[in-house]
């Protein structure tokens, strides 16, 4: 035995029944019952049981069928050199060995890794974890033996009992409980069994191994396990014979594994904090900040090209039905299919520029893969002779009302692929996307610019891509702001019952939100729709599936008629104190328009979120909201949760969607953010992690982690100013 070998503190990690299969790894044997390693922290212990698979791995120890190996091994190459990249694949299996068959295996390994995009290396280590604790053999260290007819079997310890293999098979497993005795005599190794009648085994078993000596180190191991998985406490040492000794005096010393628990338990200690320099960001990936803003515009762009894959859904979906006019046929899914694979071309490249640029082996060549400026200005001024399909975008807009206008069939299959899954927010925001990311793609040039010094190799570059992304946004400015409102009348109309000609030329919104009336029975909370110069009050007294019921009839007002619908509106004489006589509650119970309950709508737009947080939004928020889109890797923690989640995050009009990856075709849940507060988490919460910002409102509080300093301003600065109304 090494004197420097210890149990280690098993019971921190979350796999207690996979360490409890493993002890008979290099942690297993003890010289003293304790040591500081009882202090160390889930993630360390994690990371030292990763150490030990790789290891076995590499020795041929662990053993698993193929896809099993190949599984393993592709988490451990996502921890040491990060995200796919398949020359990068390729090229460190060939220089490192992980299993001794590994060529063959190669193909299964790098297709297994592509999918293990976004892990950390400690999410890479749990993930190993998982995958090891399913393998039968995992922990199992087998000792060749023979049963009493001369079959060759194979013999393991485990913490439930002594195990029998024939082959990889287990064949036969002999539990604690049931064993009475376990000796040795010579090469025969001797189980002796507790007495039971249903039982057809013999009272002892007998197996015989290679020697002496193997038989007596298979002996040592298995009163270690009984002793510290079965015992309440710490056998007692016997006392020796004066004159002879009968057999062996071997004895187990140190705690049971019951003990190591109570102690665990009462002692209340305090973990040691771990920080590997193999786990912290800055060595993992590059610190300047150019690479966070790149990595913005990856992850950004990943989310804008799953939008744009939405209206190739609605093509499929509705394009086919013959409700669909020809011309809108043509004005969308026609412009949206060059644009589609222009952008795809363009991920990808920016996909393999930050693969090398986070690459651990390409610091020779860090000079021409640590910028990202040459790759935008290629993109476009690709995208120039693209320009004039921009520009039907916005025509696609008013084509598709127009549409759905003239065809009642058509009106329901849109409002019905609205109400899917995929589309996670309006469909007419999806079609105006291509307009919204040409100023991201400024956005990130400024930024870029900004950084850089005249003299940077990526300057130029940058520079040039922002003059021609800058000039392509003037031309389209004008159309933009119009289809923006445009598009923002259309969903208020949908949202308000009864309102059919509410879009029309020349009518701008300017805001709609919620204020509170004093009344004789206290404050009535009220819905206000400002459109252009003139105030459209209403009054919510029934919120029904598919939107507001509508007052009107109030003295002192005049009305304005748009077809069968009638609105009030207040002249510009006349006073506060003049509406606040004229108006009542009895004035407007009286008042109340009965409308019929419309199809199934969405509970989570604008109109519904203003109206339940109690607050308003205007259109000057509503354009900021376009310009300041984020995706990307956040973890989550609740108010009354210990552990954080790792999600995929797509921040944009008002609200957060949360993925479990970015693939996901639709968010598995979403948080309207209009009212929260952000801020940073005080000492009192007890969160003890960089980056880290909260959002609340009332009692409803979230925690959020993100990955850089970069991207924890940026959340934090667009939340406070723009989206959280205190």
């Amino acid at each position: 035995q090494e004197p420097h070998l210890c149990w280690k503190h098993l019971l921190s990690i979350y796999f207690v029944s996979l360490i409890y299969s493993s002890l008979d790894v290099n942690h297993r044997r003890s010289s003293r019952p304790l040591c500081s390693s009882l202090s160390l922290c889930p993630v360390l212990s994690r990371y030292l049981f990763a150490l030990q698979i790789k290891h076995d791995l590499a020795c041929g120890r662990l053993t698993c069928n193929d896809s099993s190996a190949a599984l393993l091994v592709s988490h451990i190459i996502q921890s040491e050199i990060g995200d796919f990249e398949e020359s990068q694949s390729r090229q460190h299996l060939l220089n490192n060995s992980y299993i001794p068959d590994q060529m063959a295996l190669m193909d299964k390994i790098m297709e297994f890794h592509s999918n293990n995009g976004g892990q950390t290396p400690a999410e890479s280590d749990y993930q190993l974890l998982e995958v090891v604790c399913r393998l039968e053999l995992y922990g199992v260290r087998l000792h060749p033996a023979k049963d009493r007819e001369g079959s060759k079997l194979s013999l393991a310890v485990a913490h439930t009992g002594v195990l029998v293999f024939q082959g990889h098979t287990k064949i036969n497993a002999f539990n604690w409980s049931n064993v009475r005795k376990l000796s040795f005599k010579r090469k025969r190794f001797l189980i002796k069994l507790r007495p039971n009648l249903n039982s057809s085994y013999q009272d002892t078993l007998e197996f015989l191994m290679g020697s002496r000596d193997c038989c007596k180190v298979f002996w040592k191991i298995c009163v270690e396990y009984h002793a510290f998985f079965s015992l309440f406490e710490e056998p007692k040492a016997r006392p020796k014979p004066v004159l002879f000794t009968r057999g062996s005096s071997f004895r187990f010393s140190g705690r049971t594994q019951k003990q190591v628990i109570d102690y665990v338990k009462d002692s209340e200690f305090k973990k040691i904090p771990f920080e590997s320099l193999f786990y912290f960001p800055s060595q993992r990936f590059p610190t300047d900040k150019a690479y966070f803003i790149a990595k913005e515009l990856l992850t950004t762009e990943r989310t804008y090209l799953k939008d744009l894959e939405v209206v190739t859904v609605v093509r499929d979906s509705v394009g086919k039905d013959e409700a669909v006019p020809d011309s809108l046929k043509s004005t969308i899914f026609t412009n949206f299919a060059p644009l589609y694979r222009f952008q795809s071309v363009f991920l990808r490249e920016v996909e393999q520029r930050l693969a090398l640029w986070e690459g651990c082996s390409n610091a020779h060549i860090k000079g021409d893969y640590q910028r990202i400026g040459d790759v935008m200005l290629k993109h476009l001024q690709g995208l120039k002779p693209l320009t004039a399909h921009l520009q039907k975008h916005s025509e696609a807009l008013v084509e598709l009302e127009k549409a759905c206008r003239g065809s009642p069939r058509l009106e329901v299959l849109v409002r019905d692929f609205e109400l899917q899954k995929v589309c996670y927010i309006p469909l007419n925001v999806f079609i105006l996307r291509p307009l919204h990311r040409l100023m991201h793609y400024k956005q990130i040039l400024e930024r870029l610019c900004k950084h850089y010094p005249p003299a940077h190799v990526d300057f130029r570059d940058c520079r040039a891509a922002l003059a021609d992304v800058s000039e392509v946004v003037s031309q389209l400015h004008g159309s933009m702001i119009k289809m923006e409102n445009f598009q923002k009348l259309l969903e208020l109309m949908k949202d308000l019952i009864g309102i059919d000609n509410l879009v029309t030329p020349g009518r701008e919104f300017l805001r709609l939100g919620c204020l509170s009336k004093l009344s004789g029975k206290g404050l009535q909370q009220r819905m206000f729709f400002l459109v252009m110069s003139a105030i459209y009050l209403r009054f919510v007294l029934l919120l029904i599936s598919s939107g507001f019921t509508v007052g009107s009839n109030f003295p002192g007002c005049y009305s304005v008629y748009l077809g069968s619908n009638r609105f009030l509106n207040f002249p510009e004489s006349l006073t506060e104190d003049s509406c606040a006589e004229a108006e009542s509650e009895d004035d407007l119970m009286a008042s109340r328009t009965s409308l019929e309950r419309q199809a199934p709508h969405r509970g989570n737009t604008t109109v519904h979120v203003c109206w339940h947080r109690n607050t308003s939004v205007s259109m000057v928020d509503f354009s900021v909201a376009v310009e300041n889109q984020l995706s990307g890797n956040l973890l989550r923690k609740f108010k009354n949760s210990n552990g954080w989640q790792k999600l995929w995050v797509v921040f944009t009009n008002f609200s957060l969607f949360f993925y479990k990856t970015h693939e996901d075709d639709y968010p598995l849940a979403s948080l309207p953010l209009l009212g929260y507060s952000v801020t940073i988490p005080t000492e009192s919460e007890n969160i003890h992690k960089d980056y880290v910002f909260k959002l609340h409102f009332k009692s409803h509080v979230y925690y959020f982690r993100s990955e850089s300093e970069y991207n924890f301003d940026r959340y934090s600065t667009i939340l406070y100013i723009w989206y959280c109304v205190p």
